[in-house]
C-alpha cells in the first residue's frame, strides 16, 4: 500500500557553529570576563528545544535554538536541522535582538528568478539537501554582533504512517556542545486511546534513563520528555564535550477495538482503517533479480543472504518463482510452484548458486515474470483468492534488449494491465531511480532505494516483511453519495498487516447529524465490509477534551495528504493533466504554507547593513547537490538535485500570482 510506506517522523538536530571574525561592534566593550560553560568560539547555545505535538498521527514539530555571542567581535552562527524527507517545512523565523524576520512560502518559479539574480551578484550560501536515507538537512547562518542574541525557529509537519504495527518518531540528536537548557518534549493525543508508548536512545546511560528521560501514557494522552542537565550531557565527568550523539526513538500505537476510526473537525474528516486478526491472503510472488556484472561481490552476496532469509518466512500457502536477468533471462522453474518444504529447500539451493554475469535486460526479465503470473491466474493453477506481486531488484539501468525507459514502462504497464502491483528495489545510486519509481507507481506499487551498506540484506528483508502478509485485496472506501468532496485516495490493491489506510476529505453539509463510512475488500476466505458510523453531536463533545490539538489539524492533515498524492500522480502525468495536478498542488502548498517541490521558503535577514534573502527548497529523490560560496554564471535551470537554501541580495518585492495567473503561465509554457 503506497500511502503507508514511510512510517517515520525523523528529526536530527545539530546545533552546528561556524565562527568567523568581523569588525568589532562598538556596543560591546573589550576586556576579560568569565564566560559561561558551553561557550565555543565565543558562541553559547544556551537553549535547544524540540517540541512535538502529535494529534491523530499528524505531527506538528517546532525546533527552537537560542544563542548569544559572548565574543568582542561579530560571529557567524549556524542553525542545522535534519528533518524527514516526507515532512513539509511550514515556517522558519529568525529573531535577532528581539526583531523577528519571518519566512514566507512562494512559488518556486518566482523564487528562481531571484536566485538567478543572486548568482549573478555572487551572493549565495547555505542549503537544504538530502542527508542519508530518510533525512533532509536544513541549514541557515547569520552574523551576530558582539553581545547580541539570536533565536532560530523551524516548524514542520508530517502525517505519521503506520509501519509494522507502530508509529515511529526517530530523532537523531547531535548538539555538538553542552547546552544549558536542552529538551525534547513530545505530547501525543490519540482519540482511539494509546496502547503502547516507548522511548529509547543509543546514547542513554543508566543515569540518563533514570532521571532525564520520562515517558507515560494513560487513555488518549501520552508524553515523552528528555531533559538532561549539563552534567548529564558530558561524555565523562570532567569532559566539556557532549555524549548526546545518536538516535532517539519514540514508538507508539493506538487501541483498535474497532477496525476503523473516523474524526471530523470543522467540516473536514479523516478516516483511519487498520483491521486486525484477519487471516492472511495467500500470495503469488515472482522475484525478478538483476544478476548483471555490476552486482558482483558484496551486492550479490547480500542479495542472496536476503533471499535465503525471505525463503524462511514464505508461507506454505504461497506460490513463488525466481527470474534472473543479465543479458539473457533464466528462471528457477517454468511455472510458479507452491512453497512446500521440499520446494523451499530446492529454492535455497538455487539461490546459493546464483552467479553474476553480463548486461542488464530489465525489460525481458520483468515481462517474463509478469507473463508467468498472468498464466498462473488464467489457468487457475494458484488459489482463487490469492493475490499476485512482482518484486524486482536492480542496481543499474537497462543496457541490452529494449533499453528505452519509456518503452519498458509501456510494455510493463500493458502486460500487468492493473491486475497486481510492481515493487521496484533500486540497489545503490548508479541507476535511474525516477524510472524505477515511475514504473512502480503506475502499476500500483512503489519503489525503494536499497543503500549500499553493511545492512543492505536487512533492508531487503525489511521490505519483504512489509508486503509478506496481505490481509485484504481490492480495498474500496465508500461514503454517502453527495455528502463529501475533495476526497483523497480511497481505493487500494492491498491492505498489508501492520500498515494503515488513511482517507481524508471535506463534508458538503457540515450540519449533518450522522456520518457513515464503509470499507469493502476481498479477504482470504470471503468478501468483507467494515462499517463505521459517527454521531456528530457525540464527536463534537469528545473533541472538546482534546487538549493537545494544534489548530485545524484535520484540515492540515487533509491538505498534507492531498498534496502528497497529487505530487505522486504528477510523476506519471503528461500535458494538460500534469499541468492541472501541478496547479492544484501549488495552490494548496501556498494556501497551507507548505514547502513542497513546487514552493520555496523565503526569509529576509539582515546582513552587513543590507537585507539578504534565504530560500529553502525541498530536495527531490537523490538530492545531493547544493550551491555555496560565490558562484559565477547562470545555470539554465535549477537542477533537480540542487535543493538550495540560498542567501542572496534582496531584489524587488515578490509578486504572488493568483491561481488563474499560474494556470495561464503553465499553458503559455506549453
Amino acid at each position: 500500500m503506497a500511502s503507508a510506506w514511510w512510517p517515520c517522523l525523523i528529526l536530527a538536530l545539530l546545533s552546528g557553529l561556524a565562527a568567523s571574525g568581523f569588525p568589532r561592534s562598538p556596543s560591546r566593550p573589550l576586556g576579560k570576563r568569565s564566560l559561561p560553560e558551553g561557550v565555543v568560539n565565543g558562541i553559547e547555545v544556551y537553549s535547544t528545544k524540540i517540541s512535538c505535538k502529535v494529534t491523530s498521527r499528524f505531527a506538528h514539530n517546532v525546533v527552537t535554538t537560542r544563542a548569544v555571542n559572548h565574543a568582542d567581535t561579530a560571529k557567524e552562527v549556524s542553525f542545522d536541522v535534519e528533518l524527514p524527507k516526507t515532512a513539509f517545512i511550514t515556517n522558519f523565523t529568525l529573531t535577532i535582538d528581539g526583531v523577528t524576520y519571518p519566512g514566507n512560502v512562494k512559488e518556486k518559479e518566482v523564487a528562481k528568478k531571484q536566485y538567478e539574480k543572486a548568482v549573478s551578484q555572487g551572493k549565495t550560501a547555505g542549503l537544504v539537501k538530502a542527508s542519508g536515507r530518510k533525512l533532509e538537512k536544513f541549514t541557515v547562518s547569520v552574523n551576530v554582533a558582539a553581545g547580541s542574541k539570536v533565536t532560530f525557529e523551524l516548524t514542520y509537519e508530517e502525517l505519521l504512517k503506520r509501519h509494522k504495527g507502530k508509529y515511529e518518531m526517530y530523532l537523531k540528536v547531535q548538539p555538538k556542545q553542552l547546552v544549558k537548557h536542552f529538551e525534547i518534549e513530545a505530547d501525543i493525543f490519540e482519540p482511539q486511546g494509546i496502547s503502547t508508548l516507548d522511548a529509547e536512545a543509543s546514547f542513554i546511560t543508566n543515569d540518563l534513563l533514570g532521571s532525564a528521560l520520562t515517558k507515560s501514557f494513560s487513555g488518549r494522552k501520552g508524553r515523552v520528555s528528555f531533559k538532561p542537565s549539563m552534567d548529564q550531557q558530558r561524555s565523562c565527568p570532567t569532559c566539556t564535550d557532549s555524549l548526546l550523539n545518536g538516535d532517539f526513538i519514540i514508538t507508539y500505537d493506538v487501541n483498535r477495538e474497532s477496525p476503523a476510526n473516523v474524526q471530523i473537525v470543522n467540516g473536514y474528516f479523516v478516516h483511519f482503517f487498520a483491521p486486525q486478526g484477519l487471516p492472511v491472503v495467500p500470495k503469488n510472488v515472482v522475484f525478478v533479480i538483476d544478476i548483471s556484472g555490476s552486482m558482483h561481490g558484496r551486492k550479490m552476496e547480500q542479495t542472496k543472504d536476503a533471499l535465503l532469509k525471505i525463503l524462511e518466512d514464505v508461507k506454505e500457502d504461497d506460490y513463488l518463482n525466481f527470474i534472473l536477468f543479465s543479458g539473457d533471462v533464466t528462471t528457477w522453474k517454468d511455472t510458479l510452484v507452491q512453497a512446500t518444504p521440499e520446494n523451499i529447500e530446492e529454492a535455497r539451493t538455487f539461490v546459493k548458486n546464483i552467479d553474476d554475469q553480463g548486461m542488464t535486460n530489465i525489460n525481458d526479465g520483468l515481462l517474463r515474470g509478469i507473463s508467468m503470473l498472468n498464466k498462473a491466474q488464467e489457468e487457475h493453477s494458484v488459489p482463487e483468492r490469492s493475490t499476485s506481486i512482482v518484486i524486482m531488484l536492480t542496481d543499474g539501468d537497462p543496457n541490452v534488449g529494449e533499453s528505452r525507459p519509456e518503452k519498458i514502462q509501456e510494455n510493463v504497464r500493458n502486460a500487468i494491465g492493473g491486475k497486481f502491483p510492481l515493487y521496484n528495489l533500486g540497489f545503490g545510486n548508479n541507476l535511474n531511480y525516477n524510472f524505477l519509481e515511475s514504473m512502480a507507481l503506475e502499476n500500483h506499487g512503489l519503489a525503494r532505494r536499497i543503500y549500499e551498506d553493511s545492512d543492505a540484506n536487512l533492508q531487503l528483508q525489511g521490505f519483504y516483511e512489509e508486503v509478506a502478509n496481505p490481509l485484504l485485496t481490492g480495498v474500496e472506501v465508500e461514503y454517502p453519495e453527495n455528502a463529501i468532496q475533495d476526497l483523497t485516495q480511497s481505493a487500494y490493491q492491498h491492505f498489508y498487516d501492520g500498515s494503515e489506510i488513511v482517507v481524508a476529505g471535506r463534508l458538503l453539509d457540515e450540519d449533518m447529524n450522522n456520518f457513515k463510512a464503509d470499507v469493502k475488500g476481498h479477504g482470504a476466505i470471503n468478501d468483507l465490509t467494515f462499517t463505521e458510523e459517527v454521531d456528530m453531536k457525540e464527536m463534537e463533545k469528545a473533541l472538546k477534551e482534546q487538549d493537545y490539538i494544534f489548530g485545524n489539524y484535520i484540515e492540515r492533515l487533509w491538505a498534507y495528504l492531498t498534496i502528497e498524492q497529487l505530487l505522486e500522480k504528477r510523476k506519471n502525468a503528461h500535458g494538460e493533466e500534469k499541468e492541472n495536478l501541478t496547479a492544484q498542488a501549488l495552490d494548496l502548498s501556498l494556501k497551507y504554507h507548505f514547502v513542497t517541490p513546487l514552493t520555496s521558503m523565503v526569509v529576509t535577514k539582515p546582513e552587513d547593513n543590507e537585507d539578504q534573502t534565504a530560500i529553502a527548497d525541498k530536495p527531490g529523490e537523490g538530492g545531493h547537490g547544493f550551491f555555496s560560496g560565490p558562484l559565477h554564471g547562470l545555470p539554465d535551470q535549477l537542477p533537480a538535485s540542487s535543493n538550495a537554501l540560498l542567501l542572496r541580495g534582496w531584489g524587488p518585492p515578490l509578486h504572488h500570482p493568483s491561481p488563474a495567473e499560474r494556470r495561464r503561465h503553465l499553458l503559455q509554457r506549453r
